[in-house]
């Protein structure tokens, strides 16, 4: 469908689309994180639903201008609710040869190529592999390419500012980001506010960057390169207001929000560590809530200051990768044995050891099922996106205070750093969770504080604060007596406390499993856990609409796992799990459940794509494997 508008200078034609993905790509000082991050807050400004997918380099400084140091950022916005920030880009912005070469395989045929011509000087193809510029031997035919010299037009655009060459240049990424902005019918007037504000300790770049972007805009609106314009309309949405968050940002939303709904003042205890530092560094923005953020010296002091504030009555919080799960395990093992309400959220990137910082992965799951001395089971809990990490964090918390446990809450780099709208919640209508705090001596004779005295129900033992009149105990690392809380050696107590312990974490009361099928007649289900939410339901999507029958299944809670999956698992003559692992989880149903659980696995540092989960399932589908 399509329409005309004619400007002053050439007929532009209007294409409505009901979908649309865009990548930025250059080095990682062009900006493109920041430019692909307003032109995310556009859309979700102006309605649409989307998902996003930042790519950044895995060394700090990578030189200039070679593949190791590209820097990507994904968009895909819709009319219509989406699960992924899309398979291949319909747009590719390449602002430099080492971008271009590193993404160039993902941009289908007939698809749109923008590219920055000032950098593809015979300097830059050399660095990365290029004898002759692609621009000009034929390579691209297939695509529709647009060079455009952005950096010569940014300075021509700036020059009356009387910035140097080297700080007009710098803009050539807010020019792009104009570009872009009119091609898709983008508002402009937020990225020209947040420009301001964010140099608002230099406003003569500030003004250099609106200038930028501007010239931008009025470059697709006069030139005559551009003979398209797209329309994307708002998709509909419940009533609310949204907003666009990051994993990481949601979750220190739902740890402030955590801290309000259980009273209790919250302690951050943290080093920093890829992908997870920006949750300590949004925490520390929320002292007016009752948050205390510490950065630590090392992982195990953040984890160990993090205990200690649970000890003293506040809401213990650490932040981590999986590096820091394996430094934090004898702390998280005493958190155990002690029998305290802890918050531990591991943001899993590409391992093993110092791996791929930047990247994204499933592979804690094992590590975080058994990775400490002795029996030390704990609850594992993981969002499956951006906007979930919020109620992710808000139930580990619940589950915490109400089982004196700590919690292992399991998400990954690209629920980290991918976006999406968020529908801000009723703040009054959360649910509240008491912390029950003793008050009393609980000894059958009424004189002494027993701390692993036991709740009927839930087995937890009572949570005593510091410095409380009557109260006075002692914990620590070394095995108790049931009850009294005494050290104690005896073979026959340690037995019962290890197997109390377990049956706590057994006893924990999480919702059943609910089947999407909507045929009821599926043979295959697929069954995922974290950010593989999104791609396998995208992927179902897809072979449902070739005619096929496929039931899919999510998991948010690993340990323990719903009372109901058995059976479910039982129904269906396949069972496949995709994972970005060597197939943890499958190994672990496969010994729970006695089902040949079949896995699909992946350890590239990046997410499952709905194409490539999509012929997955057909092969299953259809007899036919890969």
């Amino acid at each position: 469908m399509t329409s005309s508008d004619t400007t002053e200078t050439t007929v532009r034609e209007i294409v409505t689309r009901d979908r649309v993905v865009i990548r930025f790509a250059g080095d990682s000082g062009d900006g493109m994180q920041l430019t692909g991050d307003r032109f995310t807050s556009e859309t979700a400004s102006f309605g649409n639903d989307l998902s996003t997918l930042p790519n950044f380099p895995a060394e700090i400084r990578a030189p200039a201008g070679t593949l190791p140091g590209v820097s990507s950022f994904q968009l895909h916005f819709a009319n219509y609710d989406i699960l992924t920030p899309g398979d291949r880009p319909d747009v590719l912005v390449a602002m430099n040869p080492a971008a271009l070469k590193a993404n160039i395989k993902d941009l289908p045929a007939g698809g749109v190529l923008i590219v920055n011509t000032d950098e593809f000087t015979k300097r830059n193809l050399t660095k990365v592999g290029y004898d002759v510029s692609p621009l000009d031997d034929g390579s691209l035919e297939r695509f529709t390419v647009h060079p455009v010299a952005m950096a010569t037009l940014t300075r021509g655009a700036l020059e009356e500012t009387g910035l140097s060459k080297k700080d007009a240049e710098r803009a050539k990424n807010m020019f792009a980001l104009g570009l872009l902005s009119w091609m898709y019918h983008r508002p402009t007037a937020g990225t020209e506010r947040f420009l301001r504000e964010k140099f608002a300790k230099r406003p003569d770049l500030a003004e250099a960057n609106v200038l930028a972007f501007r010239a931008g805009h009025a470059y697709g609106e006069t030139t005559e390169s551009f003979a398209v314009t797209y329309e994307v309309a708002p998709a509909p949405l419940p009533a609310g207001t949204y907003r666009q968050i990051t994993g990481n940002t949601a979750l220190a939303y739902g740890i402030v929000a955590a801290g309000a709904v259980t009273g209790l003042p919250v302690f951050l205890g943290s080093y920093p560590i890829t992908p997870a530092s920006d949750i300590l560094h949004e925490l520390s923005k929320h002292k007016a809530f009752g948050v205390t953020t510490f950065q630590a010296e090392d992982e195990i002091a953040g984890v160990g200051a993090a205990l200690g504030a649970a000890f003293g009555g506040a809401l213990g919080v650490t932040t981590t990768s999986g590096p820091g799960i394996s430094l934090k395990s004898e702390t998280i093992g005493l958190a155990v044995a002690l029998e305290l309400p802890l918050l531990v959220i591991d943001v899993q990137r590409g391992g093993p050891s110092t791996g791929l910082p930047t990247k994204t992965e499933q592979a804690d799951l094992l590590q975080g099922m058994f990775g400490r001395n002795g029996e030390a089971p704990l609850p594992i809990i993981a969002p499956r996106s951006p906007g979930d990490c919020f109620d992710a964090a808000l139930e580990a918390v619940r589950m915490a205070v109400t089982y004196r446990t700590p919690v292992l809450l399991l998400s990954d780099g690209s629920i980290a750093n991918g976006s999406e709208p968020w529908l801000v919640p009723d703040a009054d209508g959360l649910p509240r969770t008491d912390p029950a705090f003793a008050t009393a001596p609980n000894s059958p004779d009424g004189a002494e504080f027993w701390p692993y005295l036991r709740d009927d129900d839930t087995l937890a033992r009572p949570w005593a604060v510091p410095g409380t009149p009557g109260l006075e105990h002692r914990i620590g690392g070394l095995e108790k007596a049931d009850g009294r809380g005494a050290i104690s050696y005896d073979p026959d107590n340690h037995d019962q406390m290890v197997r109390l312990r377990a049956a706590k974490i057994d006893g924990i009361r999480v919702p059943d499993v609910e089947v999407d099928d909507p045929s009821g007649a599926a043979d295959l289900l697929v069954l995922g856990w974290g950010s593989t939410y999104g791609p396998i339901g995208a992927g179902a999507r897809r072979v449902r609409k070739l005619g096929h029958k496929i039931a899919t299944v999510h998991l948010r809670h690993l340990n323990p796992l719903p009372a109901n999956l058995g059976e479910v698992l039982a129904r269906y003559r396949t069972v496949l799990v995709p994972e970005m692992n060597l197939g943890q989880l499958a190994l672990l149903l496969r010994a729970e459940h006695l089902v040949d659980v079949q896995s699909y696995t992946k350890v590239a540092g990046l997410p499952f794509r709905a194409e490539e989960l999509q012929n997955v399932f057909l092969d299953y589908l259809t007899g036919v494997r890969a």
